[in-house]
């Protein structure tokens, strides 16, 4: 019994001694960092998820011709938006012919064809629009950007017509081969039939006959630390040093890098002006490597879109606006000004390269939203107000749109028309 005891405890000691070895030579302090090196080199504190390109390439607004000069518009995540949008991501669109946009009569085609018309804004690629559409490009025309597509059915013809806008403004390009019939557009076009209905102003912006409702949000804020933003954007936190400006602001920087803090306004730009220039750069593949770096540094904080990629001296720069919405009343851009910028995430690429990363400190609780439904002026009411803003320059767009408003630890979001001019300049109404 005693021998048999003897060799149980034995065997324990062996089976303990082989234990500690394994640690002692798998184990040694510094082991894993060795091994997991790639993955955990540096370790960023999340803004918010990553996000796919493709979820951040869609129209600004959807407007319905529905002949006899009626209209209706529909907005991002709004019901009929979405439908339609599903529905034309299926279709297939090829052989693409070069026209001048002065060979066509656009008023009478608004005014008489029933179509839809996507807006894009500043424009897209043709080799972005490619994620979100079905498109067989030459090499012409995928070299192109497009700010707008219509497609619209003329009277007595028995095939849809197909046209995309580049945003040079003299050209555009037409779909020989489209895959709609005259019956898909025309069902795309009943489902405005009971929506409010739009008046045209010279085909540059539409005014509703009534009001229109949109949700009013007040959500929990708060603010990113500054030792999050230097996680997520210094290779080494640890060698990074502090200056302090005149005017409040605090500059944090590793010799190549900098990252200056605006608390005043919640605002942080980065700037990397060491960066190595890749070489290469589209206006496409900036997009592309703009949305890869905020998916690497902090993430999307709410949903966003594309809003443009505009060429400069010697960079291209790459916004993304912020949306908020509230199914069925649609989603809408968030406002930015010189008191709070919010909802915009901005970039500079030079030759394919990000120089230069800006956004907000603020984040919102959207789990907590306390909403209320509110009323933006329409009608005669919202004409006069338009006309007399017009009388110092003409208005070029109008939209819905949220103004950001911080009130002790909650961020407000009030609805509000947003009218651009002419000269570029942006105002608000109610």
């Amino acid at each position: 019994m005693k021998e048999r005891l003897k060799s149980w405890i034995l065997a324990l000691l062996v089976l303990g001694s082989l234990v500690e070895s394994y640690y002692l030579i798998y184990r040694l302090p510094g082991a894993d960092s060795a091994v997991l090196s790639e993955n955990l080199y540096v370790k960023t504190d999340n803004m918010g998820p990553q996000e796919k390109v493709e979820n951040l390439l869609y129209p600004d607004k959807m407007i319905i011709h529905m002949g006899d000069n009626k209209h209706t518009l529909f907005y991002p995540d709004s019901t009929f938006y979405s439908l339609i949008m599903n529905r034309l991501k299926g279709r297939g669109f090829e052989s693409f012919q070069r026209h001048s946009v002065q060979d066509y009569d656009w008023d009478k085609i608004r005014g008489e064809n029933p179509g839809i018309e996507l807006s894009f804004g500043s424009g897209i690629p043709v080799t972005l629009l490619q994620r979100v559409m079905q498109l067989s490009p030459d090499s012409l025309f995928e070299g192109e950007s497009i700010d707008r597509i219509w497609i619209y059915n003329i009277k007595n013809d028995s095939k849809a017509h197909a046209i995309f806008f580049s945003t040079r403004g003299d050209i555009i390009y037409e779909a020989a081969k489209a895959d709609l019939t005259v019956q898909d557009v025309q069902q795309h076009v009943d489902f405005g039939k009971n929506w409010t209905p739009y008046k045209s102003v010279d085909g540059d912006y539409y005014v509703p006959d009534s009001k229109i409702s949109l949700v009013q949000v007040e959500m929990p804020s708060g603010m990113y630390t500054i030792e999050q933003m230097q996680n997520n954007l210094f290779f080494d936190v640890g060698s990074t040093r502090y200056i302090r400006e005149k005017n409040g602001s605090e500059i944090y920087t590793d010799s190549k890098r900098s990252l200056q803090v605006d608390k005043e306004r919640n605002w942080m730009s980065y700037s990397d002006p060491a960066a190595l220039p890749a070489g290469d750069s589209t206006p496409a593949k900036d997009a592309l490597e703009a949305v890869k770096f905020v998916n690497e540094h902090g993430g999307w904080n709410g949903t966003y879109r594309l809003e443009a990629t505009e060429e400069g001296r010697q960079e291209r720069k790459v916004s993304f606006q912020q949306y908020y919405g509230s199914y069925p009343y649609g989603s809408y851009p968030i406002m930015s000004d010189s008191q709070l910028q919010y909802g915009v995430i901005n970039l500079e690429l030079q030759q394919g390269t990000v120089s230069s990363y800006e956004r907000s400190l603020i984040y919102i609780d959207e789990s907590k939203a306390e909403k209320k439904i509110v009323e933006l002026s329409g009608g005669v009411e919202l004409e006069n107000q338009l006309s007399a803003v017009s009388k110092t320059s003409a208005v070029k767009d109008l939209t819905p749109a949220y103004v950001p408003v911080v009130k002790e630890e909650k961020l407000q979001l009030l609805p509000v028309w947003k009218v651009t001019l002419i000269d570029g300049s942006v105002l608000t109404l109610n």
